[in-house]
């Protein structure tokens, strides 16, 4: 029998810890060695992650307690990473980062957007940007890889064969506009995220200058593109999911025809891709309900030939493409295993 790989997951309560909990615990390669949590320290997993119960006894330990392992998956706030990257590095050879610490490629963008300097500059060359779709062959057998903004997943998922392709007008700039869940704001409640204030609700909380657009500008700068990215956010009555919608416009002469090229082009061998765009039906464009659990992007698109305006779409579950799942695909290809492996859940309906 194959020895299985050894992973452990630090910073293992909150909801995307407790997501990929789920998943590795499926993971035919894997072995989960240790999970970490300051605040649930000796109590069991399944306290925090009910829906565990029964399939793990596994307990919480303190991260001064972590033992080396094959590959270590790191769910850290965002800050947290950055300061301890050398002493994780001496615990495991290969690490996926789920935090925004190692996202960017310029140093510079960790003060526009995050408001101060990146504290270790010299480890942002060593990961690559998680997102298979834009990396794959990077992300294959490489030690460090960073996790991916759920909202940048969705926008660039989105938008991505647009600028792959050349369709796209620089000139205007795109907007984007993104509906997320509660489930986004993590497991620590605020005032904001108390139920009687969260509930119901369709609010904007990040109508310019959200952190996440740094990630859809680095990946489409990758295409030569200087166009302009405004990204909108706005909190909806869901736990779960992202809607982006983006707007952009193309050059003069693209056709339809010319956008079902594109997308059928990039995305017709990516396992987790769907391009959603039916004529007829409930389900005519991509909805994140349907997704819930699952690491499926569902893509798609409207376009108006009169104005040159495409609208494009993407559906994820924020805490799995957007997070776990993606973590865990990234793992599958840095270990050379089936990429697919633990991820053939395709979401529940109805729900």
């Amino acid at each position: 029998m194959t020895e299985k790989t050894s992973v452990s997951i630090l910073g293992a309560s909150g909801y995307a810890g407790g997501e990929l909990l789920r998943l590795l615990l499926d993971h035919p390669h894997v072995e989960v060695a240790q999970t970490t949590s300051e605040r649930n320290a000796g109590s069991y997993v399944h306290f925090t992650h009910p829906n565990l119960r029964g399939r793990t006894k596994l307990q919480f330990v303190s991260a001064s307690d972590l033992e080396p392992c094959d590959l270590l998956v790191t769910g850290l706030p965002h800050g947290s990473a950055m300061e301890r990257i050398d002493q994780f590095a001496k615990l495991a050879e290969r690490i996926v980062d789920m935090s925004a610490d190692f996202r960017l490629r310029d140093p510079a963008s960790y003060v526009t957007w995050y408001g101060k300097p990146h504290t270790n500059p010299a480890w942002l060359e060593k990961f690559v940007y998680g997102l298979p779709e834009l990396h794959r062959d990077q992300i294959r057998g490489a030690s460090y890889v960073s996790g991916v903004g759920c909202n940048a997943t969705a926008t660039n998922l989105a938008i991505w064969p647009l600028f792959a392709e050349g369709l796209i007008d620089d000139s205007r700039g795109v907007i984007c506009e993104v509906k997320v869940g509660s489930s986004e704001g993590g497991n620590k409640s605020s005032d904001a995220t108390h139920h009687p204030e969260r509930s119901g609700v369709m609010r904007s909380f990040a109508p310019t200058g959200h952190r996440h657009t740094a990630e859809v500008l680095q990946a489409i700068r990758r295409t030569g593109s200087t166009t302009e990215v405004h990204l909108s956010a706005t909190a909806v009555d869901n736990v779960r999911g992202v809607l982006a919608t983006a707007h952009l416009f193309v050059k003069p002469g693209v056709t339809e025809k010319d956008l079902w090229r594109a997308y059928r082009r990039v995305y017709k061998d990516e396992p987790f891709v769907r391009i959603v765009k039916e004529k007829t039906g409930t389900y005519r464009y991509p909805e994140p309900k349907i997704l819930s659990g699952s690491n499926y992007a569902d893509v798609g698109f409207e376009f108006d030939e009169r104005t040159g305006r495409v609208v494009a779409l993407c559906a994820i579950d924020n805490l799995m493409k957007g997070a776990a799942g993606t973590a865990v695909q990234c793992m599958n290809l840095m270990m050379n295993w089936d990429e697919t492996t633990a991820l053939g859940f395709p979401g529940l309906h109805p729900i």
